[in-house]
């Protein structure tokens, strides 16, 4: 598995801990505390564009290094970067790659998959996020995983529905599980005390780099 090279980040919303630092216990509280945080931390995020930018750059560099066929990715909101542009490029170079896009078939179930292309048709899926219309089914391997926050450790805060980790869980029954890349923003680098059920990112793609 990839090596993470810590990078000297923000101090936690909670204070407790730096990073690589001793996280405390998981606690819903502060977790949900910590998550509402960084969501407005990176709705304010100084230096957007100029961001945006190089983690563009990064994960152009990384998805070029990988042997990837079909890569799933996400619809950004609540002001996740928006790797829409970076998937047109990445589908380009090559006639044997593709893209898909998840969907929510019922809350507590894994996400679903359906194939993607630039200038798609889209429908109105689960929580108003748009999903591909009428697009045939796709199974990943590798997926782009956007993050509220992270830790050095590779472990991601989400929005605290468990997708993500049910899907890697699920996919992870097939022939492999798919590669996990995290996207997030170095200002919500945080130490994060792991739950039984966090499955940790095999690469985290930020403005500062691939890691």
């Amino acid at each position: 598995m990839p090596q993470f090279t810590d990078i000297p980040g923000p101090i936690p919303a909670d204070g407790n801990a730096g990073p690589g630092g001793t996280a405390p216990a998981p606690d819903p509280e502060a977790r949900h505390a910590l998550r509402k945080a960084l969501l407005a931390r990176r709705a304010t995020l100084p230096g957007r564009a100029e961001a945006d930018a190089r983690l563009e750059a990064a994960l152009a560099e990384l998805l070029d290094r990988l042997t990837i066929h079909c890569l799933g990715f996400y619809w950004p909101i609540q002001q996740e970067f928006d790797a829409r542009a970076a998937m047109t490029r990445w589908l380009a170079a090559s006639p044997l790659r593709s893209a898909a896009l998840p969907s929510v078939s019922r809350p507590g179930a894994p996400l679903d998959f359906h194939r993607w292309e630039p200038g798609a048709p889209m429908r109105e899926g689960r929580y108003g996020i748009p999903v591909p219309a009428d697009a045939a089914a796709a199974t990943p391997d590798a997926l782009l995983i956007p993050c509220v926050g992270f830790s050095a450790g590779k472990f991601r805060l989400g929005y605290g529905g468990g997708f993500y980790d049910r899907t890697l869980a699920a996919l992870a029954q097939g022939p492999a599980r798919p590669l996990a890349i995290g996207i997030g923003y170095e200002a919500c680098r945080v130490a994060l005390a792991a739950e039984p059920h966090d499955v940790p990112m095999d690469w985290m793609v930020t403005e500062a780099g691939a890691f």
